[in-house]
């Protein structure tokens, strides 16, 4: 029986497209396979976003190159963003590959790897016209049952100067809300109860569908037809987030009071020369507003340091910001220039020193924010969904508050009581490290 072997690389949003074709593949009768060796298709799902994911994409591939080494009938089949960045070019550079697929066509990998199979393939390079996925389409959940993702956009109209998206995944195509829906109640039948809304954008949701269509109106529709306790935004853009949306978030508990905006920066002019459309002020106030509406959120944000132009005043101002808005989580990542996007040709680069400098520094900034942080929740009883036993050890389960997104944050070790993975139960939180929290299940 025919059977593949799937890596999936870079975003929950690549991860959706890896389960598309799971489901895919399993529809039309192969099998998953654990062991790569065992595998008829060696399959890799790439993120091809930045630089280091590329060089992530590369070694899998050739990791994987030694099997089909060892048993040429194998086949070696690439796909995602890497290959929509860089196309043919991959063929000189990757010869063992037997087949590249763009972002827009993994709905196709049935009939594209039957037809290198049955020699009729015309070319090892596939990148068709701009793909939506839809409800319709077979799905095999990859991470634990009781949580996933919802792709609700596809593609990106922002244009920040140092991002390849736009080029990568195209323009903004946005599903309807129908459809959405739909999928929502797919999931819950398969025993969801937590279920994080993704996009390059979320805020932009509905831009190109008109304007009935938008982000408030396809939440109040997943309320209104899905029961899932936790419904969780990632990826709002900051100044799309309005008062319609704080309204419903402070309405509806359902909707758990977390928000993660990828704010970048906080120098007025690193925000300009990296096309962002807000400014320092704007961030200050956006988190003030969000605050009088929802007082116990957990805020998360990305931050770029070391961008052209960067200077240690705009460091400084970064570190201002951090302690003075206190976010809940924050990302740090150094800039690189990536081809093709308008910032690689900017004046004043920053050398490597400095760009590992300042972001050891602002790392360190925000663990003594976050340790602080944490210790609101001393003492406090909150909801914890039951992830199962901990990673660190089998003799405690670990578990999130609605504070704290999967496979980011932070998590609760929960030293007593007892409960099954997919569980919210109710934890007395006792003790507080830097990013964890640690606690007890109470009745």
């Amino acid at each position: 029986m025919a059977s593949f072997h799937l890596i999936s690389l870079g975003c929950p949003k690549n991860l959706v497209d890896s389960e598309l074709m799971f489901g895919l593949l399993e529809q039309a009768g192969w099998v998953f396979e654990e062991d790569p060796e065992q595998a008829s298709i060696l399959l890799v799902n790439t993120c091809g976003f930045i630089q280091s994911a590329v060089e992530e994409a590369i070694d899998e591939i050739l990791e994987l190159s030694r099997y089909k080494q060892e048993n040429p009938d194998k086949l070696l089949v690439v796909t995602g963003c890497m290959v929509q960045r860089y196309r043919e070019d991959l063929l000189a550079e990757l010869s063992e590959v037997d087949l590249f697929i763009g972002t827009d066509g993994f709905h196709q990998i049935v009939p594209l790897v039957e037809a290198v199979m049955t020699g009729t393939s015309r070319s090892k390079v596939h990148v068709p016209e701009r793909f939506l996925m839809d409800s319709t389409m077979p799905r095999r959940i990859s991470t634990p049952f009781y949580r996933s993702w919802l792709k609700i956009t596809e593609g990106c109209n922002n244009r920040c100067s140092y991002c390849m998206i736009p080029s990568i995944r195209g323009e903004l195509r946005s599903r309807t809300t129908a459809d959405l829906v739909k999928e929502a109640a797919y999931l819950e039948q398969q025993g969801v109860r937590e279920l994080s809304l993704i996009a390059q954008d979320l805020t932009a949701y509905g831009d190109d569908l008109g304007e009935s269509i938008h982000l408030v109106a396809l939440l109040k529709a997943l309320l209104v037809e899905s029961t899932i306790p936790w419904i969780r935004l990632m990826y709002l853009y900051p100044s799309g987030i309005n008062e319609a949306l704080l309204s419903l978030m402070a309405d509806q508990p359902r909707i758990v009071p977390y928000m993660d905006i990828p704010f970048q920066h906080v120098s007025d002019t690193v925000l300009r020369r990296m096309n962002r459309h807000y400014a320092s002020d704007d961030l200050y106030q956006l988190i003030a507003r969000i605050r009088s509406y929802l007082p116990n959120v957990a805020l998360r944000s990305t931050l770029m340091v070391g961008f052209p132009g960067e200077t240690d005043d705009d460091v400084r101002q970064l570190e201002q910001f951090l302690r003075e808005a206190q976010l809940d989580h924050v990302g740090v990542f150094a800039y690189a220039n990536e081809d093709g996007c308008p910032s690689e040709h900017f004046a004043h680069q920053c050398s490597e020193t400095e760009k590992n400098d300042r972001l050891d520094f602002i790392l360190g900034v925000q663990a003594e924010v976050s340790e602080k942080n944490l210790q609101k929740y001393v003492g406090r009883v909150e909801a914890v969904l039951v992830e199962g036993v901990s990673r660190e050890t089998d003799l405690l389960l670990e578990g999130r508050t609605r504070f704290q997104a999967p496979d980011i944050d932070g998590c609760v070790y929960i030293t007593d009581g007892n409960a099954n993975p997919g569980d919210i139960v109710q934890v007395r939180l006792n003790e507080a490290q830097t990013y964890d929290l640690v606690g007890e299940i109470v009745d």
